[in-house]
């Protein structure tokens, strides 16, 4: 048997133990050259990031570059997205600095130290987290919200790297709004040599995309950008003269074992900054990983990447990596450079590895304005516009969503997702308070025992049907009782309520009271409450309280039954005599109290 038939066969406790397994018979020389690529492209736009991260972090320059490696590996063999990379990120780098420098001198060793403990706990919570099967929360995450949230990000990227691309003084870590007000006012500071290098980089990228698919478009790209770099410094005098800055060198060693900080000081410092870490880099990780997956039409699995990125963060620690979480920039870039598997990542990651033994010093070749260009290309593919315009044609409601988690995104990066799951949580709470009530009359057809709506038709004056769509829990109950008052408002005469339940799911304690009253109620009044096609987990919840008492077992019909049949008989015959609907097939035969209809 082959090693491709084998793997489904294993069982599955093995499959979550060892989620790679689920992935690993996908693997052929295809696709490994695809992933060899694809991580070759992910390591070199890694470089610069992690220097930068780890500057805002306010840790030594080569952590950010530990922070991508066994964390990467970490996170792409235990989680769930084929495409997601780890590593070291801008909003997790700056909580990190938040969290850390009022305990520690930055780049100190006790900062360090500290650090590892918050990146330890951080992993410890995650794991906990996904241990407890708590990455449902993920699925209140509204796809509207993940491609509001994505095309928000792409701007943040976009807007993070203007500074590289034109070559203008805009201080690092700026807001958005920010950059684009300070950028307006350094128009006449264009640096044109970094703008020719960026926008070479970007226009090589696009044609190369578009006119050889084949090539990997990203890193002839950034060949393009630093052979242009260099033939401009050797033309106009040098670095001195074009301003075209490089990365620099890199350390060239391995990243060494560590520990984290258990003291009790240490520990009780970061506890607290951990949990609120914690949220955030399970938010923007599992959120980053249904964005691309949106693209992959791939499924996430909440549960499995909770622990993904809890182990990565747990092993980080002992590997001088820091607090890491799913990258944009990476994860958009390694979805564009045609990744198959996750083994893009674990190749990135070895790649990065080779380059600081091996090659570092050649990073000082690579143009920032080069990278600027390539991740410019990068956030522009980022954007959803197809499916923002069906959005924005389709739904009012989703459209204010996408657009507050967009401009949320932009404000506060980590905020900006919180606030449109919240708005959507609302509008979803909103809908749900009030299913809809409509009224139907039978179905005419010979035979059938469904209902059609009551618009156009006639109803029955003594009668009145209405089918219920969605639940009807404590936050419904006010919405359906007014319909059900307003039926005694509109048609006084209708005093019995046939309710088609066929569209309720769930009915809670409330909703059992609300319906129990409604009926002793319509009792009272003369008439009855009546259901009809009852869903049993429905029947369920009446049957656990005194609510089918009030109700009557006689007055819930199952599927195929003719309520009609067992109601008729309870109504005014005086009414029924001079009534012309006779929408009933009784109403054609004799009146409800078995006298024969005449004429």
């Amino acid at each position: 048997m082959s090693k491709l038939n084998a793997l489904p066969a294993c069982p599955l406790w093995l499959y979550k133990l060892l989620p790679f397994l689920r992935w690993w018979p996908m693997v052929n020389r295809t696709t490994a050259r695809a992933d060899l690529t694809a991580g070759l492209t992910g390591a070199l736009i890694v470089l610069p990031q992690g220097v930068a991260f780890a500057t805002i972090a306010g840790l030594p320059p080569e952590y950010g570059l530990y922070a991508a490696m066994v964390p990467t590996i970490i996170a792409a063999l235990f989680g769930s997205s084929w495409h997601l990379v780890s590593g070291p990120t801008t909003a997790i780098s700056i909580a990190v600095f938040a969290s850390v420098s009022p305990f520690a001198e930055p780049g100190s060793q006790h900062f360090i130290g500290m650090v590892l403990t918050l990146t330890f706990f951080t992993g410890v919570f995650q794991l906990i987290l996904g241990l407890a099967r708590m990455g449902a929360l993920v699925n209140f995450i509204s796809h509207t919200v993940v491609i509001g949230f994505t095309a928000g990000a792409a701007m943040l990227i976009a807007g993070s790297q203007i500074r590289n691309f034109f070559g203008v003084d805009i201080p690092r870590g700026t807001p958005f709004f920010d950059i684009l007000k300070l950028f307006a006012l350094h128009l006449n500071n264009i640096n044109p040599y970094v703008a020719s290098v960026a926008a070479l980089t970007l226009l090589s990228g696009i044609l190369v995309k578009k006119f050889m698919p084949k090539l990997p478009y990203m890193i002839v790209a950034m060949i393009i950008g630093s052979l242009a770099a260099l033939l401009l410094n050797d033309f106009f005098g040098g670095l001195a003269q074009t301003g075209i800055k490089t990365i620099g060198a890199l350390p060239a060693h391995l990243p060494p074992f560590s520990h984290p900080d258990f003291s009790l000081d240490a520990i009780r410092h970061m506890i607290f900054p951990a949990l609120v870490v914690t949220m955030l880099a399970l938010t923007e990780a599992v959120s980053i990983a249904r964005s691309v997956a949106v693209k992959s039409e791939q499924r996430i699995d909440g549960n499995q990447e909770f622990i993904g990125q809890g182990l990565s963060n747990f092993i980080g620690s002992f590997f001088s990596g820091y607090a890491s979480s799913g990258s944009f920039n990476r994860s958009g870039v390694n979805f564009a450079s045609g990744a198959k598997t996750p083994l893009a990542a674990v190749f990135a990651s070895i790649f990065l590895l080779v380059v600081l033994l091996l090659v570092a010093p050649l990073a000082a070749y690579l143009p920032n304005a080069a990278m600027a260009g390539l991740l410019f290309l990068v956030a522009w593919g980022l954007i959803d516009f197809h499916h923002i315009i069906a959005i924005a044609k389709a739904s009012r409601a989703e459209s204010v969503i996408l657009w507050v988690t967009l401009i949320g995104t932009l404000i506060n990066l980590e905020k900006g997702i919180f606030f449109g799951i919240l708005l959507s949580l609302m509008f979803y709470l909103y809908r749900t308070s009030r299913p809809q009530v409509k009224a139907v009359v039978p179905d005419p057809a010979p035979g059938s025992y469904h209902h059609i709506s009551a618009e156009g038709h006639d109803e029955c004056p003594q009668v009145k049907m209405v089918r219920i769509n969605g639940s009807v829990f404590f936050g419904a109950v006010d919405h359906v009782q007014q319909a059900l008052h307003e039926i005694d408002e509109q048609h006084p005469r209708q005093k019995h309520v046939l309710i088609v339940a066929s569209g309720v799911n769930f009915i809670d304690i409330a909703g059992a009271e609300m319906l129990a009253q409604e009926a002793r109620r319509r009792e009272k009044l003369g008439g009855g409450l009546y259901f009809y096609r009852v869903k049993e987990s429905v029947c369920g919840t009446l049957r656990k309280g005194p609510y089918i008492g009030d109700i009557g077992r006689d007055n819930i019909f199952p599927i195929k039954a003719r309520p009609i049949e067992a109601i008729y008989p309870k109504l005014d015959s005086d009414l029924c005599r001079n009534c012309q609907a006779r929408i009933f097939p009784e109403c054609q035969q004799a009146l409800p109290n078995g006298e024969a209809r005449i004429g």
